[in-house]
């Protein structure tokens, strides 16, 4: 089992920044990457970023891709999520997911592990 412990949410003004984090443990050696998906009310999961956690890899939804970043810290076995010039459709609860198999992911359901969420609210 691999656990994850999201932080860093909150609520920001559009064109503000905030910085999640994803913290894992349990069976890391098991997580070859991790991705960070985002859900509103009604709606599904949708897929933010991904990291290969070996090599550093990343791939960006389109609605993001320039705006976040994703990077990860081996030795605290943390990934985080750098939110840039943010708009108010980014409001959402975020969630961290990580899976045993290699090659980067983009639909939930080939995420075997979730955190619980954070709340990024994008507001003035």
């Amino acid at each position: 089992q691999v656990q994850l412990v999201e932080s860093g949410g909150g609520l920001v003004q559009p064109g503000g920044s905030l910085r999640l984090s994803c913290a894992a443990s349990g069976r890391t050696y098991s997580t070859y990457s991790m991705g960070w998906f985002r859900q509103t009310p009604g709606k599904d999961r949708d897929f933010v970023a991904t990291i290969n956690w070996s090599s550093g890899s990343t791939y960006y939804s389109d609605s993001v891709r320039g705006r976040f970043t994703i990077s990860r810290d081996n030795a605290k076995n943390t990934v985080y999520l750098q939110m840039n010039s943010l708009k108010r459709e980014d409001t959402a609860v975020y969630f961290c997911a990580a899976r045993p198999i290699r090659g980067l992911a983009v639909e939930a359901s080939q995420y075997d592990y979730w955190g619980q969420g954070t709340q990024v609210t994008v507001s003035s």
